[in-house]
């Protein structure tokens, strides 16, 4: 499969993980706690059973690694090309009643995000991109239009962070140094996201993160003409043991 083929099956697994996700919430559910006292949901489950199943059916070659399998035990070891799968990055957004979770499926190549797919149940949209090739973003209807990154305005950054940090004192010292506009709360994927589209400048990110957190969302800043690195400025890699990433700034166009 080429990279337009591959991006197009993503996206059909992740808008229909989306539709799931969102019958759980309407249809109510329970919120269970794993081996890290993280939470995890029915709609974790379900979302992530169809796009494993749909990327090993379409794309036997290519291995999946997903977070829920890798919690259970299983044990696929990375190749020079493989899938990372969230099937709801931001459980505990969607578990607490917010709108910000995601859906991410992302291709690493030679260790790099190559491309990658973020749906957002919550709004409807989907953002994809491929290195290279560029990003996109879907809304609810399947239009689908172009998007870039933008340099930081004149009045300051749009600082994003995770709900779960606000009150990391890390944050407002980087916003108080890059003179933020104003900083921005949300969880999961979506702040790559808001980056990709130009409606963000900056996400510095302290707190632990997957993999499979990092690798779609990441794919599609960069396609949009982004960046992500750590902070000695190093590029993310992705296969690592452990599957953990370090920390990292997201960045909007240079």
């Amino acid at each position: 499969m080429d990279p337009e083929r591959l991006l197009a099956l993503a996206e059909g697994l992740a808008r229909q993980a989306a539709e799931a996700i969102m019958a759980v919430r309407a249809a109510g559910f329970a919120v269970e706690r794993k081996r890290d006292y993280s939470p995890v949901t029915a709609a974790d489950r379900i979302a992530e059973a169809l796009i494993v199943d749909g990327l090993r059916e379409a794309a036997p070659d290519i291995p999946v690694i997903a977070e829920e399998e890798v919690e259970a035990g299983a044990a696929v070891a990375p190749a020079g090309r493989f899938w990372l799968v969230d099937p709801l990055d931001g459980t505990r957004e969607f578990a607490g009643g917010h709108d910000s979770f995601a859906v991410n499926i992302g291709l690493v190549e030679q260790g790099r995000a190559a491309l990658g797919v973020v749906a957002l149940p919550a709004t409807g949209e989907i953002f994809a991109g491929i290195l290279g090739a560029g990003a996109w973003k879907l809304d609810r209807t399947g239009v689908r239009q172009a998007i870039r990154a933008r340099r930081i305005p004149a009045e300051g950054p749009v600082v994003m962070a995770s709900r779960h940090y606000a009150d990391d004192p890390r944050i407002a010292e980087f916003a108080r140094a890059h003179r933020a506009s104003h900083v921005v709360n949300i969880g999961s994927a979506e702040k790559f996201c808001r980056l990709a589209e130009g409606s963000a400048d900056l996400y510095p990110r302290f707190g632990a993160t997957m993999e499979w957190d990092t690798a779609a969302p990441e794919a599609v800043l960069v396609a949009a003409g982004g960046s992500v690195a750590d902070w000695e400025g190093a590029a993310l890699r992705y296969g690592k043991p452990g599957w953990r990433n370090p920390s990292f700034l997201a960045r909007g166009a240079a």
